[in-house]
């Protein structure tokens, strides 16, 4: 069986992560939001992805049933950091999703769902407690903060749902 690495992200989740028997190295993150992503590293550069797949809860659950549930997946459902009722998550924007080139104010995503967007990080720089007329791009990662369930109903209004 292989050794499975787990690494606490604080504010994020949990990451686990292995190698296959074939020198493949899988991981999946665990957020705080109960979303998960499937990661297939790059083979030559063990600290790259190469793809990172978003696996909603139903997706999440499907693919367990075909792998067979184990008990790190039983330990991450029971995962749950909050801080006051808070729970950060950092939202990937994928290009042809619906919220890109449109600015935070258009969104209205506070007002929607009571998620705050406290950061977004483009192409390795950090932009603060960015302004209303701030205008997400692909590529771009969200940082957001509130509950659970908002930071769920962000994600689909981010992507179009």
């Amino acid at each position: 069986m292989a050794e499975i690495h787990e690494t606490t992200l604080p504010g994020v989740g949990i990451r686990h992560d292995f190698e296959t028997k074939a020198g493949d190295r899988l991981g999946v993150i665990s957020h705080h939001s109960g979303r998960r992503d499937l990661l297939i590293y790059d083979r030559y550069d063990p600290d790259a992805c190469e793809f990172v797949i978003q696996l909603a809860d139903d997706d999440s659950r499907a693919l367990s049933e075909l792998l067979g549930a184990s008990k790190v997946v039983e330990r991450v459902q029971n995962l749950q950091q909050t801080v006051a009722g808070l729970t950060i998550d950092w939202v990937p924007v994928r290009t042809a999703w619906d919220c890109t080139g449109h600015t935070l104010a258009e969104l209205n995503i506070r007002a929607r769902t009571g998620i705050s967007v406290v950061a977004v990080i483009r192409d390795g720089e950090t932009f603060p407690s960015p302004g209303a007329d701030f205008r997400l791009q692909g590529g771009d990662t969200a940082v957001v903060v509130g509950t659970p369930e908002g930071i769920r109903k962000t994600f689909a209004i981010m992507q179009g749902g």
